[in-house]
């Protein structure tokens, strides 16, 4: 954990849709929660089970794998970057349909700033 100033600091440098190189840094249970993601900030970087695809878990990108991410929203209580993969080929197969029940916003939202905008979990 940084301090609430240094979270604060990040979170005001962070826009929605902000894409990031990242690496996979721990996948805990695959299937099950989704993966961590190193994306070079004080602040560690989260992909949630629901963006990652369902079918098949070996199908999510695995420790060590490089590649591009999005911020998707902020987890103020755990200070986390919430992120959504770029790469289609590490997203949920269905995420058009979940954009449209549970961030239909999303679109309008990319490149505002995060801090402040109250996004919650879906």
């Amino acid at each position: 954990m940084v301090t609430e100033a240094e979270w604060e600091r990040v979170q005001g440098e962070l826009r929605f849709g902000q894409v990031f190189t990242g690496t996979v840094v721990r996948v805990p249970r695959p299937g099950a929660i989704g993966v961590f993601v190193d994306i070079g900030l004080s602040v560690g970087g989260f992909v949630d089970v629901v963006l990652l695809p369902r079918r098949r878990s070996e199908d999510w990108p695995v420790e060590g794998t490089v590649t591009e991410f999005e911020v998707w929203w902020v987890h103020s209580g755990r200070q986390q970057i919430r992120l959504k993969p770029s790469d289609p080929q590490y997203l949920c197969e269905d995420f058009a349909d979940f954009v449209a029940r549970y961030r239909p916003n999303w679109p309008s939202d990319i490149g505002k700033a995060v801090s402040g905008c109250g996004v919650i979990n879906p």
